[in-house]
């Protein structure tokens, strides 16, 4: 069997058999759901469509908070002494690296098509073919955002370490991207963080494909937070979804090397744990 085929069947088997974890994922995304799409739907009222607008920042969300957060299996696998029985495999650390990243875009790609479906039910409305690129764009967001995740987790080495970093730099990234507050609202002062922000671009995307707003003029989407304004250029949706992939392309790359880099043999494995993160019967 090809090595990262391998290590995403193993990965997604692992998160399949933790009940706990997907219950826990799919509440938060109902809760989010729930909350925005009725709480502030009458704040959006100069909005068209503006449950789709609502509703899909909460998608892309909860692909980004499931990409980051899944990375942090990685540490378990560290911990427990499951990554030095892989490095002794002949395959190459890259294919670690992508197996773990793909099967980590993977798991947040369907929590973004189940988060989409109870949307739906709720009030999202769009087509089949809106319904197909928003999976796309769901899966290329969670490759770029894994291989973030992923960068952070082999950076921090452990959970605790992992969790705040990640809590530091998700928590400011989520509420300037303009998911849950329009980027046309955000104090003039912060406008550098939006731009510079990888999930700003992934929600215009999104929202740009789940309006239907492929009509609209450059100053319109401007207007609506989709676009963006820097001087006398205008970033496009399209534009924005390039610069996603560039910047995933990017932390794959310094992904990859910092893991190639990386010496397994001094982390201490935990007690009662055999390869593999389960507990010894």
């Amino acid at each position: 069997m090809n090595p990262i085929t391998a290590i995403v069947q193993r990965n997604l088997l692992n998160y399949v058999r933790s009940k706990g974890r997907v219950f826990g994922s799919l509440f938060m995304s109902m809760f989010m759901l729930v909350m925005f799409s009725f709480l502030m739907k009458s704040s959006m009222s100069s909005v068209n469509a503006p449950m789709n607008y609502l509703i899909s920042g909460v998608i892309i969300m909860s692909v980004f908070q499931t990409s980051v957060n899944n990375s942090s299996d990685i540490l378990a696998d560290i911990s427990s002494g499951y990554m030095k029985e892989v490095m002794v495999a002949p395959i190459l650390r890259s294919q670690i690296s992508i197996g773990n990243i793909l099967s980590g875009a993977v798991v947040a790609a369907l929590q973004g098509a189940v988060t989409a479906i109870i949307g739906i039910v709720i009030g999202l409305r769009i087509d089949v073919l809106q319904g197909i690129l928003m999976l796309a764009v769901m899966f290329v967001s969670a490759m770029t955002f894994s291989a973030v995740g992923l960068f952070l987790a082999t950076v921090s080495r452990n959970s605790p370490a992992f969790q705040t970093i990640s809590c530091m730099i998700m928590m400011p990234l989520t509420f300037v991207s303009g998911a849950y507050i329009p980027t046309t609202i955000i104090p003039a002062f912060l406008l550098p963080i939006v731009y510079i922000n990888p999930l700003t671009y992934t929600t215009s995307i999104f929202r740009y494909i789940a309006l239907g707003a492929n009509k609209m003029t450059a100053a319109e989407l401007v207007n609506e937070g989709i676009a963006f304004q820097i001087g006398s250029f205008t970033i496009t949706p399209v534009m924005g979804l390039l610069i996603t992939v560039l910047i995933g392309a990017f932390f794959f790359a310094v992904c990859v090397m910092k893991f190639n880099k990386a010496d397994f043999s001094t982390v201490k494995v935990a007690k009662n744990i055999r390869g593999g993160g389960e507990p010894q019967r």
